[in-house]
């Protein structure tokens, strides 16, 4: 039985309270220009966003040891609660909010969502709610931070990874939202492309998840002879297909409307994936290992993201092409990286890091203006300046995301300690974190 602590309890009756008082009532909704058609097909998409936490909570939680199952899926569970509350309260001011200076939201623009059900529409998505337009980016939000703990899994302490994903999204992933999404954002005014998040999602969530890694040293098991297998394929391929499925609302309703380019999105989310995990099991096969489940799907996750970037500005065949150079290029990256002590649990940064980078980089060399009018060509159609913005960017975020994250990482340390103990490591974060775990045979 550990020590009582309510401070956290009043602190979200705090909040309640304020929330009551400032209801944010509508003075009136807007629904000139609101397109049924498009409003229909971005619910679908929100949902389809959404049900990708819980299926990254079965991907990774199949993978760790069977005594960490129940703490690894907590964390991405947990995530939809903390971030959701925090998105209405600030997030989506801090992302989307009026501009100060290119680099980050006014706070005061949606605090606790006012002027949300009733603003006008989001300038970029005029056919749909400005509601249900925050609501699609607070999906986003929810995803980023939980992606970050596989690199952590086994041996985070529950509190402190809380408090860290709290900053993070503050500090990091709201940043970038504005950076490069919003109008006023400075690489979204330099030209940099990312049409559904390979930047601002996967590059960050990587970096931070390297960072992560770092901070918190390897596992006492980690580098031992001792070879402890995955808890459970059957949920690796579950969680596999829920984030397939999810994110043709992550990249298709990135369109914001029902049309053609979310048509063309969905098209080159799946043929992505599709090409990505047929190439990471056959350079398996190639370096003399055998064919995997788990590797088919770490794969297709792989080609996920790295189309993401360049899913509403490139073909089908070049998503192809995208999707071989992915799942080779982040299985390249997964075996050097299990060849050092670096203890990324479950190569987040090999296949989230690596994989944005390679779809930022592909977005600079193949987006074309004949797939999207809003896109610059790329380098593969004369567009030397895009791809050069894409390089520049590639740089700027990879630092920012990483330095960020690492002081980040240090705060939270100094409040809560990140790292649990030896013991508590041992025993598995199931009973030490949370005193639940599995069924036998389960």
């Amino acid at each position: 039985m550990q020590k009582p602590n309510y401070i956290p309890l009043l602190l979200l009756l705090a909040l309640g309270l304020l929330a009551a008082m400032r209801p944010a009532l509508p003075a009136t909704i807007v629904t000139e220009g609101i397109n049924s058609g498009d409003t229909a097909w971005m619910l679908c998409a929100t949902a389809l966003v959404l049900l990708m936490t819980p299926g990254l909570a079965f991907f990774y939680g199949g993978m760790v040891n069977s005594k960490n199952v129940i703490s690894t899926m907590l964390q991405s569970f947990v995530a939809m609660g903390i971030i959701s509350l925090l998105w209405v309260v600030v997030g989506f001011s801090l992302a989307f909010g009026n501009s100060i200076g290119g680099f980050i939201g006014d706070p005061r623009t949606f605090f606790l969502f006012r002027n949300v059900l009733d603003g006008k529409p989001w300038s970029l998505a005029p056919t749909i709610p400005l509601m249900l337009f925050a609501f699609f980016q607070m999906k986003f939000a929810i995803i980023t931070p939980a992606l970050i703990t596989g690199s952590i899994a086994e041996r985070i302490n529950f509190k402190s990874y809380i408090l860290f994903i709290v900053l993070f999204s503050l500090v990091v992933y709201a940043p970038l939202a504005h950076w490069v999404w919003h109008p006023d954002g400075f690489l979204f005014k330099l030209g940099v492309l990312d049409f559904a998040g390979g930047t601002v999602v996967h590059m960050s969530a990587g970096w931070a998840a390297l960072a992560s890694a770092m901070y918190l040293k390897p596992r006492k098991t980690h580098g031992s002879s001792e070879v402890v297998p995955p808890a459970n394929i059957p949920f690796v391929l579950l969680g596999t297909g829920l984030l397939w499925f999810g994110w043709f609302g992550f990249n298709a309703g990135s369109a914001t409307a029902a049309n053609a380019l979310a048509v063309s999105a969905f098209a080159t989310t799946n043929v992505a994936a599709s090409a990505a995990g047929v190439a990471w099991v056959l350079f398996d096969v190639a370096r003399g290992k055998k064919l995997s489940a788990l590797g088919f799907c770490i794969g297709a996750v792989v080609g996920l993201v790295a189309v993401t970037p360049a899913s509403g500005y490139v073909t089908v065949p070049v998503s192809l092409f995208i999707g071989v150079i992915a799942g080779i290029t982040s299985n390249f990256f997964a075996h050097l990286r299990s060849k050092s002590r670096l203890d990324d649990t479950l190569d987040v940064f090999p296949c989230h890091g690596i994989g944005g980078m390679v779809g930022l980089i592909m977005t600079g060399i193949f987006a074309s203006k004949a797939v999207n009018s809003a896109a610059t060509n790329g380098l593969a159609y004369g567009g030397t300046e895009l791809f050069l913005k894409h390089l520049l960017s590639l740089v700027v975020v990879s630092a920012f995301a990483f330095v960020a994250s690492f002081a980040l990482l240090k705060i939270t340390d100094l409040i809560t300690p990140l790292r649990v103990s030896e013991e508590e490591e041992l025993q598995g974060l199931d009973l030490s974190q949370h005193e639940e775990q599995l069924l036998a045979g389960a």
